[in-house]
């Protein structure tokens, strides 16, 4: 009973990292504009993410933009989308071999073995969905943290960190979980 309490709640886990790691990939909060004079008044606000800046002025008008050449990225960003899209579809992949796993480990007796590599291979494709999706959060993280402190950048260019990183990180922890039990099988 404690083995299809622990793969349901991993199934959940699953879901909502695998949930959570596409809304990190498109959300475009991965930067946002810090403000950190005396200036009480903000007109607008700047948003960084993967696929677009935007910026928003008083709260009332958001207008996005998608980068115009993708050679003219910076190649951490490139390589952060890669890792991104690559994590969106591996997670849709270990989810849905947990749900076979699960699904067919209580229907199934004569084949216990079969059907615990469903289970392994959802548990270790979960863990390297983590696994990727912590890199470009963490990396965005740290140099945003570094950039912040750092007085040779100039004020306007300051950011602080964005919805998507701690949305990512969410993420991170529960692939990490869900992966976790399905590995402890």
């Amino acid at each position: 009973m404690a083995c299809c309490v622990l793969q349901i709640t991993g199934l959940i886990f699953g879901g909502v990292g695998m949930v959570g790691t596409l809304a990190a990939t498109v959300m475009p909060q991965w930067r946002v504009s810090a403000y950190i004079d005396g200036n009480i008044v903000v007109f607008e606000t700047i948003w960084e993410g993967l696929w677009m800046d935007c910026i928003s002025q008083l709260g009332i008008r958001l207008q996005c933009k998608f980068y115009d050449s993708v050679l003219a990225l910076p190649p951490t960003l490139e390589a952060f989308r890669a890792l991104m899209c690559i994590a969106v579809i591996l997670s849709i992949i270990s989810f849905l071999m947990a749900i076979v796993g699960v699904k067919y480990t209580h229907r199934t007796k004569e084949d216990p073995h079969g059907i615990s590599i469903f289970i392994l291979a959802a548990g270790v494709c979960f863990l390297l969905t983590g696994i990727l999706v912590m890199i470009p959060v963490s990396w965005t993280g740290g140099s945003i943290i570094y950039d912040f402190y750092d007085p040779k950048v100039p004020m306007p260019l300051k950011r602080e960190l964005g919805a998507s990183l701690y949305v990512g990180w969410v993420s991170t922890a529960l692939l990490i979980a869900a992966g976790a039990m399905y590995c402890s099988f």
